[in-house]
């Protein structure tokens, strides 16, 4: 199952492969845009709104967010969004930046409430935990060692001993969303279910793509499953968290 990455370290590091992406798609875009209209496109692009961000974005119990952390994880969002379009050939005129600011608060609140959560429970991890992580991380950005990773963080300006701290957080949550989340296995009938509907969405589409088998879609579609169940957990769990915490967000 793919890992849910929820450090700001892993927004950090998005936003700097997306920003290198995107500039990449706009010098191919001019150079190929000559009589198209597409030069003028390009220079069109939304960028991100941060005026007016306050020093503190939010407050969670005793901790701070702060409003460089937001800046990096609300780039690194948009950029998403951004690419997303450039791929599906649509814009992002109608976004509604201020909705999505709030978005991106309400979840660096859930993330720093994880934390805090698993940071009281769970008080030790092991180096193994910790070296498996690492070669997850490493995975995840089609990295070929931890030196190519740290070097990669070092020019993000995120220091070796920074990371470490990181990953180490990472482990704690993920045994805390491990012990949240529960027995989330799915069953045979869940895995055909989804595989029925996937089926018939195609068909209602009128799709000429060609739908792998039951079999060879199986793994996949687990994974998936799995991934939505953990989330749905997460949040639920986030949101019971929240109920006791004192949070103010200033946006």
């Amino acid at each position: 199952m793919k890992k849910s990455w929820l450090l700001m370290l892993s927004f950090i590091l998005i936003a700097g492969i997306l920003a290198a992406c995107g500039d990449k798609d706009n010098e191919e875009g001019h150079e190929g845009s000559e009589g198209n209209g597409n030069e003028k496109a390009a220079t069109e692009m939304p960028k991100p709104d941060l005026e007016g961000i306050p020093d503190v974005v939010a407050k969670v119990n005793d901790e701070e967010v702060l409003k460089e952390d937001f800046e990096n994880m609300y780039q690194g969002q948009f950029q998403q969004l951004l690419i997303q379009a450039q791929m599906s050939g649509q814009g992002l005129d109608d976004l509604d930046q201020d909705q999505l600011k709030k978005q991106v608060a309400e979840g660096m609140v859930g993330q720093t409430l994880l934390i805090q959560e698993a940071n009281n429970t769970i008080k030790n991890v092991s180096d193994d935990d910790i070296n498996k992580t690492i070669d997850e991380f490493i995975a995840e950005y089609d990295m070929e060692s931890k030196d190519e990773l740290l070097k990669v963080l070092k020019k993000q300006g995120v220091a070796e001993d920074e990371f470490m701290s990181q990953v180490e957080t990472q482990v704690k949550l993920d045994q805390l969303i491990a012990k949240v989340s529960g027995d989330i296995e799915p069953s045979e009938d869940e895995i055909k279910e989804a595989y029925e509907s996937m089926k018939a969405q195609q068909e209602e589409t009128g799709s000429d793509q060609e739908l792998p088998s039951f079999d060879e879609a199986k793994s996949q579609i687990a994974d998936e499953l799995k991934e939505s169940k953990q989330q749905e957990a997460t949040q639920k769990y986030v949101a019971e968290l929240r109920k006791d915490a004192d949070v103010t967000i200033n946006l």
